[in-house]
């Protein structure tokens, strides 16, 4: 069961102090992913996403331009690969949604594919070669500094959409989405680099395999579209590192329409079959099969924040009900039709199903079975907003008590 932690509080409240932002959410054909957070270090077990893991990553924080021959500008510092991949079709667009990017923050936003030549989940990174697939850098110079991607993003929602080329070979794929902030970049070690990975696996029938670069020779400090001064009117700008491939395709920044939530699978790959039927899946390695399953929040729906152990207690009611449906088949189809946010619970449910399905309290772990059942016609909906109540007051004390003191930790900016 997924635990919580003072520490994840107060890491929350540092987020909201830093002015940077990461990936948060991915959407890949119409489905969302939810993307890594550092706060997933501070849960037992912790999610299964497919962004890669950057718990060092605390204060929102940038990979400087005195590391670019470092491993730490793969995919940021100390990354480690995630757990899971996103099935997706060549060709199709895939979203990256930003929690936040200051507007001071002007720079160019570029994406970048690597074939892991086996499973992303155990890849090397260091060994990882990175085509380009988009970049876009100055839009226009008037006024200055004038308008960049990064600006585009913000417009979008802070959302950036790329395209996967149509001829890229099936294949396992680490996708790199970078945003680097020139607003201190006229001097020497001045530019800032946001590098975030996400794993995918592509279909398709394409059959390009281009060539890359090492991560750590992508970029070198003196490019001219890294040490540059934006606060002058520039003719032009050179987007850093190589040139995007003959196939690759920018287009116009808009937000795709979210259709349903991604859903994990198990097992080191999706099925052929599952594959052709819809690109929605989330595969994770055997190994991690017991893990939490992804839950989903996009911009549309509710502001109330979904956990990880809340996702494992339903998805257990479901099995729990299925398994019980040869002998007790009406609370069967109580639970089924309770798994919906505004579906009211039935008694039948809270009674017989859910107590079966919670693990009761242990000598390991006390975790009792509530006694007194919910009033009928509660919803999953209401619960999660009373959560959400709860734990907001707890974040509005916490914060009243961090915006007295002074902080010992000083946040990169």
């Amino acid at each position: 069961m997924a635990t919580f932690s003072i520490a994840a509080a107060l890491l929350g409240l540092a987020s909201s102090v830093s002015a940077h932002g990461q990936v948060q959410g991915i959407v890949a054909n119409g489905e969302f992913y939810e993307g890594y957070s550092p706060s997933f270090q501070y849960s037992n077990p912790a999610p299964v996403v497919i962004g890669w893991s950057i718990p060092q990553d605390l204060d929102n924080g940038f990979v400087a331009s005195s590391a670019l021959q470092t491993d730490d500008i793969i995919c940021h510092v100390n990354a480690t690969p995630a757990q899971g991949h996103a099935v997706v079709a060549a060709g199709d667009v895939v979203e990256l949604q930003w929690s936040t990017w200051p507007d001071s923050h002007h720079g160019p936003v570029i994406d970048y594919l690597a074939n892991c030549n086996g499973a992303c989940e155990t890849v090397d990174k260091t060994k990882l070669e990175f085509f380009k697939i988009d970049g876009v850098g100055l839009v226009t110079d008037n006024p200055v500094p004038g308008t960049w991607a990064s600006d585009q993003l913000i417009a979008n929602n802070n959302s950036w959409v790329v395209t996967i080329p149509k001829t890229i070979a099936p294949g396992n794929y680490v996708l790199r989405h970078e945003i680097i902030a020139l607003h201190s970049a006229g001097s020497a070690g001045g530019a800032q680099m946001y590098p975030h990975c996400i794993n995918l696996q592509i279909t398709g029938s394409g059959t390009t395999k281009p060539t890359g670069t090492l991560g750590t020779a992508l970029y070198k400090e003196a490019d001219p579209g890294i040490e540059i001064n934006i606060y002058q009117s520039l003719a032009s700008y050179a987007i850093p590192g190589p040139s995007p491939i003959a196939d690759a395709v920018s287009i116009k920044q808009s937000q795709p329409s979210i259709t349903a939530n991604g859903v994990v699978a198990t097992g080191s790959a999706a099925p052929a079959a599952a594959v052709a039927a819809s690109s929605s899946v989330v595969s994770v390695p055997a190994a991690a099969s017991s893990s939490s399953a992804i839950v989903a929040s996009s911009a549309a729906a509710p502001t109330s924040v979904v956990s990880s152990a809340a996702s494992s207690a339903v998805s257990s009611a479901a099995a729990t009900s299925a398994a019980a449906s040869a002998s007790a088949p009406a609370v069967s189809a109580a639970a089924s039709s309770a798994l919906g946010l505004t579906s009211a619970l039935p008694s039948s449910l809270l009674t017989s199903v859910l107590p079966t399905a919670v693990p009761t309290g242990t000598a390991s772990g006390p975790v009792p079975v509530p006694t007194n059942p919910l009033p009928e016609g509660t919803t999953l909906q209401d619960l999660l907003d009373w959560v959400s109540y709860v734990f907001a007051q707890m974040f509005k004390d916490l914060e009243s008590q961090q915006n007295s003191q002074n902080h010992a930790r000083s946040f990169r900016k």
